[in-house]
Parts: structure tokens; sequence; C-alpha cells
């Protein structure tokens, strides 16, 4: 079997699944610091500026994926929760914290310190889905954004 030494894949898109995309991505501007990079004028893509990997929104339920892959199934009451979590590092996970809840995201679980030496705090963004919010880790430092 022959190996190609040109695959090198990159992880380019997180895509998550929201019942309303310009909502969400607004929400996500405001509550965790994220720039917009761009919202289609159909409002069934949007993507945010995060560093290497973007974070990309689309509906809930839409024909193109739907037909193909299955419709994206979600939680029935409040005791489940979809099967993403976001997870984004600050320097300042109280302040960030903050932010969030005073932009609309709902506590889950104020930041605490953890044995494994993170501060870590959770919310919920308006679609239910939890966010982690946490510091960064053995000293890792955030990849310089311009």
């Amino acid at each position: 079997m022959a190996s190609n030494t040109n695959i090198n894949p990159a992880f380019a898109y997180t895509v998550v699944y929201v019942k309303d995309v310009a909502k969400s991505v607004d929400f996500y501007a405001r509550a965790f610091g994220y720039h917009v990079r761009r919202l289609d004028n159909s409002h069934r893509w949007a993507e945010l500026d995060s560093g290497e990997t973007t974070i990309a929104f689309t509906p809930v339920h839409q024909h193109e994926t739907d037909d193909r892959s299955g419709e994206v199934q979600t939680p029935r009451n409040g005791h489940e929760r979809p099967p993403l979590e976001v997870c984004f590092a600050y320097a300042d996970v109280d302040a960030a914290y903050k932010r969030a809840v005073e932009n609309g995201a709902v506590p889950v679980s104020q930041p605490e310190e953890k044995e494994w030496g993170q501060k870590v705090g959770y919310v919920r963004d308006i679609d239910g889905i939890v966010v982690t919010m946490g510091s960064y880790v053995n000293g890792a430092k955030p990849a310089k954004q311009e």
C-alpha cells in the first residue's frame, strides 16, 4: 500500500447547528468576544474568526444536509443536551464568564479551580449548547491573532 505524503489535513471547521443563525452568531460575538467573519444574505451560514479553526453556524434543519446525511437530533427535555460542547480558552476566565452571562448565556457552573490546574466555568448558549470557559492548561498560551 503506497502512502501519499501530500495528505496533511487541517481541522478547518466546527459546524454548530442552531435555531436562528443570525441570532446565534450575534450572541457568540457579544457573549464570548468573537468577531463575525461572515453572515450570508440567506442567514443560513455564518462564521466567526476563532484562530486556525472556524466556528460556523447553520440551521438545525436544512434540505441540503437533512436529505444527504440525516436530520440533526435536538434534546427533547431539560435533562438532555446536544451532542456537542464548545470550549473556549481565556486568560481571565472570571471576566469572560461574567461577560457571557451579562450577554445572555445561562449560568451552569461558576469558574472554579480544577485538580488538573485549570480554572473552568460552564454556561449554556441560546440554543442550549454547553460552552466550557477555561484557562490555558500547563502554561499554554493563546495563538497570536492578527
